[in-house]
């Protein structure tokens, strides 16, 4: 045996893997978006399963609240970008792949470009915004998409808009999720996630990726995988063979302006800022950095922040909902300068 090829002779001993599956495998180029707490397992392992080329996409940075699940990184490298570290470490445990890294925000203005040289789309991002994205990107980009996500004890694995034989295209995430409510959803950080979870859930969308690429197995296309790792029990949705979406433009991608710890704590000695704190009660009193209350479903109803003219700065536990409070007032009030606190108090606590 060849090798380059020794290193995956496990896999090739398979029944319907042989070598010309590594090869397929060597050829794909999967871009992987976002390295969190499903990004970096499910990196890991399409990395040391062989495939050829890995785009690695992200713009965040590590984070000691990340560490629980996202175990690519570590304590050394909180502050670093997570693409860079990503793509240093796998390259060195597979040095026949080729890592990519792409340190960029992805939006509207960008994910078209981006997917163009990948053959598949692995959605390892924690917002729905991106989610969004990448569906509706994939879809007028033929491209699939291996869909993965988790909140406290289950997670849900899919692959959407993969071409049928006839030409049509399977179900996409719009077909079953036609809009969400973000600001209603907590994300791992407010509503928690057991880690372990997560390494399930981006181990099963690397597992969709080498089903797909190598034509082996039955790929989730059409259905849903549901898991609960309090039970351990799973069920599957049936969707449909066929997609009954029609999506011919990119959503706009409203990204708000942030601030830095850092930044805040500058300008809050300087007086320069209005803070307002959008948790609820019961977080508010556990810990504060101050400014005005008003919970998420007050911010429009009760605007008294906006009476000093100052800039505003929302806060909450991660920076979703202030981005979110951030979204209604400038929607409302264009004139408004309105930023959301960078990984939110967290992210404030960090920083000392």
């Amino acid at each position: 045996m060849q090798p380059d090829l020794l290193r995956y002779s496990c896999q090739m001993s398979l029944p319907g893997f042989s070598e010309t599956s590594q090869k397929q495998l060597q050829n794909a180029r999967v871009l992987i978006v976002g390295t969190g707490g499903l990004g970096c397992p499910a990196a890991q392992y399409l990395t040391s399963a062989g495939v050829g080329t890995i785009g690695i996409a992200d713009f965040d940075t590590v984070s000691v609240s990340n560490l629980h699940r996202q175990i690519l990184f570590t304590p050394e490298e909180v502050g670093q970008k997570k693409a860079l570290v990503a793509c240093e470490k796998l390259q060195k445990q597979n040095p026949g792949v080729k890592l990519v890294p792409h340190d960029v925000k992805v939006t509207s203005n960008n994910v078209m470009d981006l997917l163009q040289d990948y053959d598949l789309v692995l959605d390892g991002t924690d917002n729905f915004d991106t989610t969004y994205l990448l569906n509706d990107a994939c879809v007028l980009a033929d491209k699939p998409l291996v869909y993965g996500a988790i909140y406290q004890f289950e997670g849900q694995v899919a692959v959407w808009n993969a071409p049928n034989e006839d030409g049509t295209r399977t179900p996409n995430y719009r077909d079953i999720f036609p809009d969400v409510d973000a600001s209603q959803v907590p994300n791992c950080a407010e509503g928690g996630v057991i880690p372990t979870l997560a390494g399930m859930i981006g181990c099963m969308q690397a597992n969709e990726v080498i089903k797909y690429i190598t034509k082996t197995g039955e790929v989730l296309t059409g259905k849903m995988l549901l898991v609960d790792a309090q039970t351990m029990q799973s069920r599957i949705i049936k969707i449909g063979t066929v997609t009954n979406t029609s999506i011919t433009t990119l959503p706009e991608t409203d990204f708000v302006p942030t601030i830095t710890a850092p930044e805040l704590k500058a300008g809050i000695e300087q007086g320069v800022y209005e803070l307002v704190d959008v948790r609820n009660t019961a977080e508010r009193l556990l810990y504060s950095i101050g400014g005005k209350h008003v919970p998420l479903d007050k911010v429009e109803q009760d605007t008294s922040f906006l009476e000093t003219g100052k800039p505003v700065v929302f806060y909450c536990a991660s920076g979703k909902r202030s981005a979110e409070a951030a979204k209604l007032i400038r929607n409302k009030y264009p004139n408004v300068e309105a930023l959301s606190l960078e990984g939110g108090v967290k992210a404030w606590m960090e920083q000392g």
